[in-house]
């Protein structure tokens, strides 16, 4: 006598659920159903027992209670290869149920709305769910259970080619995703209660933080080859990062590619015009904005043609063959723009060990940066602040002219993405000499100097911003000597009045921003 098969149906997301759904019917599998998923399935014209029908048990108190009952989870709990639950099975007439079809209460998608209450939120904290999903995943050898839409074809598929069947290998992956599933679901309600106050007043940070990312793709090796590492990536997806991109040549990206690519996405996205910029070692070694890409590679290439070997190179404008051209006369690890055209693929072709990357080009930051530190985490909100020529303030005699404004307004967007304490020496829409990383401001100063002057670059005329105020009015000796005209930086020194005097000796202009850009 063959055994029924019964698939429990219950979810929030009825994306392609109707053909799942006819899949399961099409191999005799009895459709049991809930509330809303129910009434889907039978005005799709699917034979549906509903979940009330076949407990004995109405649904009750608005919903909260429906699944809850031994005839479900008794039927999904069951070991089908022990005689003990067999009989307990056979003895209470609980059928097994082989397959459970859940996806949970949108309770992120509920607390993300500016007009969710605590109460609203609460109500769609799911429990009847939850419950069945983890049963099923303990359950995996003999019942598969399934969470995500995405995840309906390939199984549909598995089921034709099998005559209905669903192997041990799926179903362990399918429980793997389940218990990851809700795990972040469980999380997601943490943070939020966490964070929130009995009169709903939400808090930035909760009092426990639960982070949640998927492997993305396991690493030759960290930082240096002793190191292991891997890559994820938000468990749901947010546009605009480099985790959104799509590789389409090269060799396998490495720990340290992806850190500066993303440090050069981040940085070369926040332009308006078209830019480009050139990473080494997590620092912009140039930076430039012109009519075209081309125009801007050569601008930040030049700035430091030496460093600039086998940089990370990103634009906001889609690469032409042009564009292409020029960047493939250098040895490059990793080229990134939002569209690479097929001129410029061609190009690429010829250097197949060149990574080139797309990434979509939209709005959007992270919510948190993350620090691990010894046996615990720091976490704050991103720096994503820019200022525009209206929020500054100018502190000398002498008044900066339009250009100078706008190269201090460039200057100023670059210094951010520069590891502390940064100097940056810009001029006609370009950096001229980068000084990152130096325990002392001067010696940034000093190094951003030098560079510029192995680059063959003038900095008579220059800009320069200082990611946080001179302590001292040196570092302000030092960038006038070397020839800027003007000053941008954040001010609030107890010796502004000492700096902005020394400004005022070297007949140059200063602005002050009001925050500063630490980067470490």
């Amino acid at each position: 006598m063959t055994r029924r098969r019964i698939a429990l149906i219950s979810v929030s997301d009825k994306t392609g659920i109707t053909d799942l759904a006819r899949t399961l019917t099409k191999f005799g599998i009895e459709l049991l159903s809930t509330g809303g998923t129910a009434k889907t399935l039978q005005e799709a014209g699917l034979e549906v027992t509903e979940i009330g029908e076949y407990t004995g048990f109405p649904e009750m108190l608005d919903g909260r209670v429906k699944t809850l009952h031994p005839k479900v989870h008794g039927g999904i709990l069951a070991r089908r290869d022990l005689e003990t639950h067999r009989q307990a099975l056979e003895e209470h007439a609980i059928p097994a149920i082989d397959i459970v079809v859940v996806n949970l209460y949108p309770f992120v998608q509920t607390v993300t709305r500016p007009d969710c209450t605590l109460e609203h939120a609460i109500e769609n904290i799911d429990i009847g769910g939850p419950t069945m999903v983890r049963a099923a995943a303990k359950n995996w050898q003999h019942v598969a259970v399934i969470t995500d839409p995405s995840s309906y074809p390939a199984l549909m598929q598995e089921i034709e080619s099998s005559g209905g069947a669903i192997s041990q290998e799926t179903r362990f992956q399918l429980a793997r995703a389940a218990f990851s599933h809700t795990a972040a679901y469980d999380s997601a309600i943490s943070n939020y209660l966490t964070a929130t106050n009995l009169d709903g007043e939400r808090k930035a940070f909760p009092a426990q933080a639960n982070i949640n990312f998927v492997n993305v793709q396991d690493l030759r090796y960290g930082e240096n080859p002793h190191q292991k590492a891997a890559f994820y990536r938000d468990l749901v997806p947010t546009g605009g990062g480099i985790a959104n991109y799509a590789q389409l040549q090269g060799k396998e990206l490495s720990y340290n590619n992806i850190a500066d690519s993303d440090a050069a996405w981040e940085c070369v996205k926040t332009f308006d015009q078209p830019a480009c910029v050139i990473i080494k070692h997590a620092n912009p070694c140039g930076v430039g904005v012109d009519a075209s890409a081309l125009g801007a590679y050569k601008k930040a290439f030049s700035t430091d043609t030496t460093s600039a070997f086998g940089g990370i190179i990103a634009f906001n404008r889609p690469i032409d063959a042009e564009a292409a051209q020029a960047v493939s006369e250098q040895f490059v690890e990793v080229v990134i723009a939002p569209q690479i055209d097929h001129g410029a693929r061609d190009i690429f072709s010829a250097k197949q060990n060149v990574r080139v990357l797309e990434v979509p080009l939209t709005e959007g930051a992270n919510d948190f940066d993350y620090k691990r530190v010894g046996g615990g985490l720091l976490i704050q909100s991103p720096d994503v602040k820019n200022v525009s020529a209206n929020e500054l303030r100018v502190v000398t005699r002498k008044q900066p002219d339009t250009q100078q404004m706008s190269d201090l307004l460039f200057a100023w967007r670059v210094a951010k993405f520069v590891k502390s304490n940064a100097i940056v020496f810009c001029g006609n829409g370009m950096t001229l000499g980068v000084g990152a990383g130096q325990m002392s401001r001067v010696d940034s100063a000093r190094i951003a100097s030098i560079k510029a002057e192995k680059a063959g670059l003038s900095l008579t005329g220059s800009v320069v911003a200082s990611d946080a105020f001179f302590p001292f009015r040196d570092g302000v000796d030092v960038v006038a000597e070397a020839g800027a005209k003007a000053v941008i930086q954040p001010g609030g020194s107890v010796r502004d009045e000492e700096v902005i005097a020394a400004a005022d000796e070297h007949a140059i202009a200063m602005v002050f921003t009001g925050i500063r850009h630490f980067r470490h």
